[in-house]
């Protein structure tokens, strides 16, 4: 009897090359699976499948993840407000966690003997996924044949031809994956130090123009409504704001960033919709968190992201600083008013019953109703005193 090797399959070169291989080369029954987290349609899945079952898969699976993706992982991004390198808002370093996850889980159903993936000995990936198996899958055979072999494109392009696949080879000029938390792009400006991306490779062309003013309505720090139109689930809120926003072209960026494996990178990506909501998101938050409940919020949300990043979501550390930031968001409700623009934005203010910018307490460089001047001058005369106590001590030394 063969042995059973669930392969994560995108039905690009890399995952078409692995199912002849590991079929017809290895001997293997495999069984395809695509997780997808925002990134596909309905008839770009379905090509999926019928592509991976003429490749002569066992079983081909397509796993639904987009709002388990969500609630598992880019709540707790938007909690954190998590930009990595204040820049890059974990698109695809997350998006890769969920879908290693849910590869884990369909080879523990079918009881495989091993689990494939595409990846390179390049990029960040490989670590991820290798992983998230070891621990979810402990003693089960990893097996990466495109890093194994270390093949280059025309190798596999060669091999395919020779197997009578008949598929695309053309490679496009730039490299896209998209998904519900942004779409990275890569291209021979990103390859380098220096280089912008030109407008035909960005995926989401720009066809707005002038200014558009939009209210976001969050519920204890998720978004639940885009101009006041409410929303079953947040997914659905994030997909809506997107087809708003993307045609401004904003939320183009380009990331620099230290891989798991010890070399920098640069990809560009668009993130439309994940922008505003984190900017927004820290807007409400200024204005409803106390200053101490902000500063720990921003300490263990970067730790959070960084380790995210490198994949490490099943470090039990994660839980308990995923219990701190909901716990931080029982007052994150109200309104954000946002100005949309050509390739930018501006935050134009909030509404929320939990405001403590209240005027019934003061008004910042104004006047006060909560204190005197009396109090102020014995306040800061105790405030300062130890440093005024170490500067008398440590006087002309």
């Amino acid at each position: 009897m063969s042995k059973k090797v669930v392969l994560g399959f995108s039905g690009g070169l890399d995952t078409t090359f692995c199912v002849k291989y590991l079929s017809e080369d290895k001997g293997y029954e495999v069984h395809s699976v695509i997780v997808n987290t925002g990134g596909f349609t309905a008839e770009e899945l379905q090509k999926i499948e019928v592509h991976a079952l003429n490749l002569g898969v066992k079983t081909h699976t397509t796993v639904d993840a987009v709002k388990g993706y969500y609630d598992r992982i880019i709540k707790y991004l938007i909690f954190g407000n998590c930009l990595k390198n204040n820049t890059y808002p974990l698109s695809v370093s997350a998006e890769r966690l969920s879908q290693a996850l849910h590869i884990a889980e369909h080879a523990q159903k079918l009881n495989a003997d091993a689990v494939a993936h595409g990846s390179t000995g390049a990029g960040n990936d490989q670590v991820r996924f290798d992983m998230i198996f070891h621990i979810m899958i402990p003693g089960t055979e990893i097996i990466t044949p495109i890093r194994d072999l270390k093949l280059s494109r025309e190798a596999e392009i060669s091999y395919l031809k020779e197997k009578g696949v008949n598929m695309n080879f053309d490679k496009a000029m730039y490299s896209i994956n998209k998904g519900l938390w942004g779409t990275s792009v890569g291209g021979k400006e990103t390859l380098s130090s220096k280089g912008l991306l030109p407008e035909e490779a960005w995926p989401t062309q720009v066809t707005k123009s002038g200014t558009e003013e939009i209210s976001l309505g969050f519920e204890k720090g998720e978004l639940q409504s885009v101009n006041d139109k409410v929303f079953a689930h947040p997914v659905e809120a994030i997909q809506y704001l997107q087809s708003i926003a993307g045609p401004y072209g904003i939320g183009r960026d380009i990331h620099v960033g230290d891989t798991i494996i010890g070399i920098k990178g640069r990809v560009g990506f668009e993130a439309a919709a994940p922008m505003l909501i984190l900017k927004a998101h820290h807007a409400l938050e200024k204005h409803v968190l106390t200053k101490w409940q902000l500063q720990w919020k921003d300490t263990l949300a970067q730790f959070y992201g960084n380790w995210m990043h490198e994949g490490q979501i099943l470090d039990p550390v994660m839980r308990d600083i995923e219990a701190f930031l909901q716990n931080s968001q029982q007052n994150v409700s109200g309104k954000v008013f946002i100005q949309l623009m050509p390739y930018r934005f501006q935050v134009a203010g909030i509404e929320s019953p939990f405001d403590l910018m209240n005027s019934k307490f003061g008004k910042y460089g104004e006047m006060n109703t909560g204190f005197t001047g009396d109090d102020v001058r014995g306040f800061s005369k105790i405030f300062g005193n130890q440093v005024s106590i170490w500067n008398s001590v440590n006087e002309g030394k």
